[in-house]
C-alpha cells in the first residue's frame, strides 16, 4: 500500500516574490488601526525608557546632590545646578515621583491600546485569509480535490493560518519592540557615553549578519517540516475515517507502525533543527554577555583613572539597565528570525494554495439559462485521468425529456461520462452539449443549477434530515436553516418544510423520517452517520428532487435498498422524470429495464445501446448480465 502524502509540496510554484508582502496585503484595509496600534506601541516603549533616567537623576542630584545635568535636565524636567538643602532634594524626589507617575501612566495605557489594537487586528487578518482560502478550495475544480488531501487542506486552514495570525500578533509587535528599545537606548546611551554606545552596540550588524545566515539555512527545513506535518495530519485522518475497515480487518498495529513512522519522521526533523536553532541562540546569548563584561570593564576603568567624560554613580546605573534591556530585544531577533521563518513558510503554502486557479472556469461571455429543454449531445467525448483514458470517443445523441441507463462493469467510465455533463470535468477530445450549446459556454454554476446528482455514496452534513434535504434549493435551505425550532412557525417556514416533505414523500423518505426520534429536525451525525445506507441515498434523491432540475443523474442511487424500497422509488422516479431528462447508472439492471434507452460501456467506450428488449435480443454483453442477474439468489440489504 503506498504511503499518501499532503499533496501540497507543489502549490508553492504558483506564487511569484515573497509571500509575507502578500499577508501585508491583508493588513492594508486596517491600515488605521495599525497605525494607531504602532504609534500606541512606541509611545509604550518610550516611556518604559524613563524610569531608568529616573533612577539615574535621583542617584546624582538627589543622594549625591550633584549639579552634574542629566538627560531630564537637558530636555528641561529638572532644574540645572547644585541641589543644596533637604527641601531642595525633597522638591526634587517629588518632582521625579511625578515624571515616574506620568511615564507609567503613559505605559499602561498605551501598552492596552497597542496590544489590543494590534492583537484584535491580527485577528480580523486571520478571519479574513481563512475566509478567503476556504472560499477558494471550495470553488477549485474537481480535479483538485482528487489529488489532493483533506487532511493537507485542513492543515492549511488550520496550522498554517494560525501560525500566520500568531506571528502578526507576536512578532510584529516584537519588530516594534526591537526597533524603539534599541533605537531609543542608543540615543540615550550616545547622550550619555558615545564611546560605550558603540561598544554596548557593537553586536547589532554581527547579529544581523547572523540571522540572516540562520535564515537562509533553517529555511529548507521548515518547509520539509510543514510537508512532514500535513503527510502526518492526512494518515491521522484517514485513519480515524476509516475506523471501521482498520477494526473489521484488525489493522491497529499495521496503522500504528504507519502513524508511528510518519510522528517519528516528524520528530527527527523538528529535533534536527532544534539542535540548530538553539545553538544559534546560545551564540546571541554569549555575545551579548561578553558585549556586557566590555563594557563593564571600560565604565570601571575610566572612573577609576578618573578619566575624562567618565560616568558618573547614577549614570553608571543608567547605562546598564539599559544595557540590560538592550539584551533582550537583541536575542529576540534570532527567535523573531526563527518565527518568520515558520511564517513564511506557511505563507508559501497558504497564498499557494490562494494562487490556484481552478482548471473548470466560466467563460467570459457566459451564457446564463433560465430554464433548459435538457437535450444532452456527447460528440466524440475522450476523457483521461492524468493520462489515463476513461472514456473513449463517445458519442451520443439523448433527447429532451428521455431516460437513459447505463450498464456496464465497474470502471467502465459510465460515472465518468456523465460527470462531463455538470463540468465536474471537461472533456479532453470531443464536446458534451445541452440544449444544442457546448457546456463549456454556459456560465458554471447557472449549469449545475439546472443538473442535479445523487451519488452512490451521498454526503450528508451534519445537521436535522430537514436541512439536508433543503441544501436542494436555495431559498428553501435559508428558510430551514433560519427557521427558529423552539419558536412560532412562520408562512415562510411552514412552506418551506411542505417543500421538504413533498420532496422527502417523492424519495419514499417520508414514512422512515416521520419514525425518527423528533422527525424531520432529529440530528443525523457527521455524514449522516446516524442513518442507514439507504436512507441517507433517500435522503439525497429527496434533496436533489427539491432543486427541480432538467436533467438528473442517478449514479448507482438504490444501490443500498432493497428490493421492496427500490421498487418504490423507482416507481416515484419514473413518474419525477416523465418531463426531465434522467441518467440512471445501475448495477441491478431492473432499475433500467424500462428505460428509453440503455447504454452499455466497457473499458470507457460504448460498446451497445437500445431499448431493453432489444438488447437481450441481440444476445451481447447487455443479455449476458441479466442472465447473471437472474440467477443470482435475492438479498435484501439494510435500508
Amino acid at each position: 500500500m503506498s504511503e499518501d502524502h499532503g499533496g501540497f509540496e507543489g502549490v508553492r510554484e504558483n506564487l511569484d516574490g515573497n509571500p509575507m508582502w502578500n499577508l501585508m496585503g491583508y493588513a492594508v484595509p486596517y491600515w488605521p488601526r495599525l497605525t494607531a496600534g504602532v504609534a500606541a506601541s512606541f509611545l509604550t516603549r518610550f516611556a518604559r525608557l524613563v524610569p531608568p533616567i529616573i533612577v539615574g537623576a535621583a542617584i546624582d542630584r538627589v543622594i549625591r546632590g550633584s549639579g552634574e545635568p542629566g538627560l531630564l535636565t537637558t530636555v528641561g524636567l529638572l532644574p540645572a545646578g547644585t541641589i543644596e538643602g533637604e527641601a531642595a532634594r525633597l522638591a526634587l524626589l517629588q518632582r521625579l515621583v511625578v515624571i515616574a507617575a506620568l511615564a507609567y501612566l503613559v505605559r499602561s495605557v498605551t501598552r492596552f491600546a497597542s496590544r489590543y489594537l494590534l492583537q484584535s487586528t491580527a485577528q480580523k487578518i486571520q478571519r479574513d485569509l481563512r475566509d478567503d482560502s476556504y472560499d477558494h478550495i471550495q470553488r477549485l475544480s474537481m480535479d483538485f480535490f482528487a489529488t489532493h488531501q483533506t487532511g493537507g487542506m485542513m492543515s492549511i486552514l488550520n496550522s498554517d493560518i494560525n501560525r500566520l495570525e500568531s506571528f502578526l500578533n507576536t512578532e510584529f509587535r516584537q519588530f516594534i519592540r526591537m526597533v524603539a528599545t534599541v533605537g531609543g537606548i542608543a540615543v540615550v546611551l550616545a547622550y550619555y557615553s558615545p564611546k560605550l554606545a558603540l561598544v554596548a552596540l557593537a553586536p547589532v550588524p554581527v547579529i544581523g549578519v547572523a540571522s540572516w545566515f540562520f535564515l537562509s539555512w533553517i529555511e529548507p527545513r521548515y518547509k520539509s517540516i510543514r510537508e512532514t506535518v500535513a503527510r502526518l495530519n492526512t494518515r491521522l485522518e484517514n485513519n480515524l475515517s476509516g475506523a471501521a475497515v482498520i477494526k473489521a480487518f484488525d489493522r491497529y498495529d499495521f496503522e500504528h507502525d504507519r502513524v508511528a513512522a510518519q510522528s517519528e519522521t516528524y520528530h527527527d526533523e523538528k529535533v534536527a533543527a532544534l539542535r540548530i536553532r538553539r545553538g544559534f541562540f546560545a551564540a546571541l546569548r554569549l555575545v551579548t554577555g561578553v558585549v556586557f563584561v566590555v563594557a563593564l570593564f571600560v565604565a570601571g576603568r575610566d572612573i577609576i583613572a578618573g578619566r575624562p567624560g567618565a560616568l558618573t554613580a547614577g549614570t553608571v546605573a543608567v547605562f546598564f539597565l539599559y544595557l540590560r534591556r538592550l539584551y533582550s530585544p537583541m536575542r529576540r531577533v534570532g527567535k523573531s528570525a526563527n518565527k518568520y521563518q515558520l511564517a513564511k513558510s506557511s505563507a508559501e503554502r497558504v497564498f499557494g494554495l490562494l494562487a490556484q486557479e481552478p482548471s473548470v472556469t466560466s467563460p467570459a461571455d457566459a451564457s446564463v439559462p433560465e430554464e433548459l429543454d435538457g437535450r444532452v449531445t456527447f460528440d466524440g467525448v475522450t476523457f483521461a485521468y492524468e493520462e489515463r483514458p476513461v472514456v473513449r470517443d463517445v458519442s451520443l445523441e439523448v433527447p429532451a425529456g428521455a431516460t437513459v441507463g447505463l450498464a456496464g462493469p465497474t470502471g467502465a467510465g459510465k460515472s465518468t461520462l456523465l460527470k462531463l455533463v455538470p463540468r465536474f470535468h471537461d472533456a479532453d477530445e470531443g464536446t458534451v452539449r445541452v440544449d444544442g450549446r457546448d457546456v463549456r459556454e454556459y456560465d458554471l454554476q447557472a449549469l449545475r443549477d439546472h443538473v442535479a446528482v445523487v451519488e452512490q455514496q451521498p454526503y450528508l452534513f451534519s445537521g436535522t434530515v430537514a436541512e439536508n434535504i433543503a441544501y436542494g434549493d436555495r431559498e428553501v435551505l435559508d428558510d430551514e436553516t433560519g427557521r427558529d425550532p423552539d419558536g412560532p412557525v412562520d408562512e415562510t417556514a411552514r412552506r418551506a418544510r411542505e417543500r421538504v416533505r413533498a420532496a422527502a414523500e417523492a424519495a419514499e423518505a417520508d414514512a422512515f423520517i416521520a419514525e425518527l426520534p423528533e422527525g424531520y429536525d432529529t440530528q443525523i451525525g457527521e455524514r449522516g452517520v446516524k442513518l442507514s445506507g439507504g436512507q441517507r441515498q433517500r435522503v439525497a434523491i429527496a434533496r436533489a428532487l427539491l432543486n427541480d432540475p432538467e436533467v438528473i443523474i442517478f449514479d448507482e442511487a438504490t444501490s443500498d435498498v432493497d428490493t421492496e424500497t427500490e421498487r418504490r422509488i423507482q416507481e416515484s422516479i419514473d413518474r419525477l422524470v416523465e418531463d426531465r431528462t434522467a441518467f440512471v447508472i445501475a448495477h441491478r439492471l431492473s432499475t433500467i429495464q424500462n428505460a428509453d434507452r440503455v447504454v452499455v460501456m466497457d473499458e470507457g467506450a460504448v460498446v451497445e445501446q437500445g431499448t431493453h428488449a432489444d438488447l437481450l435480443a441481440a444476445g451481447g454483453d447487455y443479455a449476458d448480465l441479466w442472465r447473471a442477474q437472474a440467477d443470482e439468489r435475492p438479498v435484501s440489504a439494510d435500508d
